[in-house]
Parts: C-alpha cells; structure tokens; sequence
C-alpha cells in the first residue's frame, strides 16, 4: 500500500497536465514502510523527460537521478519510488515501464489522463519480474 499526501497527490496531477502530450516524470519522497506499513509519500522531485520520443516514453538521465536520490536521501527522507504520466495510455504500467524497471519494491505511480485522471501505482517485483499493483490512498496533511 502506498499512501500519498494531498500535496503529492496535486503535484503529480497538475504537473501530469502541465506536460500535454508529453509524459512527465519525477522521484517520490518520504518514507518507505517496513514490516507491512505502507510506504508514505511527501514530497515530489520532478525530473526533466529525456527520453526520444516523451509523448510515449520516459527516461530521467541517470546524473539528474542521482542527484535527485541525493536530494531526497541528504534531507532524511527515502525514496519510496517513481511516477511518469501516461497522457493517452494506458492506466496501467505498459511493456516498455516493466522492461525497464531496476528498483526492486519500489513504488512506480502513473498518472493516466485519458478522460478523468486515474493515479495507480504498482511496486516492482523482481524476483517475479513484474509488477504487482498497490492500494493508493490519499491523505489530508496534517
């Protein structure tokens, strides 16, 4: 299960819709559950999309990850995952997210806006090599 704040929840939306027809992406912060507490998101960090073709892929550049990871883990927080936008996908991790997913149970949250937008998330399961989707819940701050 993963938990994300209301803050979090609006920055991957809004910024989902910022991007038009290109996705958009980023590295979820906060603190990753243990011993089947969920995993809680506070904070966002976009990353610029690298990819060749951004309307229907991701990449974040591996230097501008690393230094996000080190943003994240120099203030105390985990990094519970990943999020992309799909602007006309699927709301669901296509083939091309779980080929190149490399953070074993790890939080990848895609934010589907074709029609009203859907926010899923689905953790990376390494030794199953797929994904296994997970409760998204949304919280007020407090």
């Amino acid at each position: 299960m993963i938990e994300l704040t209301r803050a979090a929840y609006d920055d991957i939306v809004y910024r989902a819709y910022e991007g038009g027809e290109a996705e958009v992406c980023g590295v979820l912060a906060g603190d990753r559950g243990t011993d089947g507490d969920p995993s809680v998101v506070t904070e966002t960090h976009p990353a610029e999309n690298v990819a060749d073709t951004p309307e229907i892929r991701y990449r974040i550049d591996p230097e501008a990850q690393l230094d996000l990871i080190e943003t994240v883990e120099a203030a105390g927080r985990d990094v519970v995952g990943f999020y992309h936008s799909h602007p006309t996908g699927p709301t669901h991790p296509s083939e091309t997210d779980a080929a190149r997913a490399t953070w074993p149970d790890h939080s990848y949250v895609i934010c589907a806006l074709d029609g009203y937008p859907f926010v899923g998330s689905w953790r990376w399961r390494d030794g199953a090599d797929e994904f296994e989707q997970e409760t998204v819940t949304v919280r007020s701050e407090r």
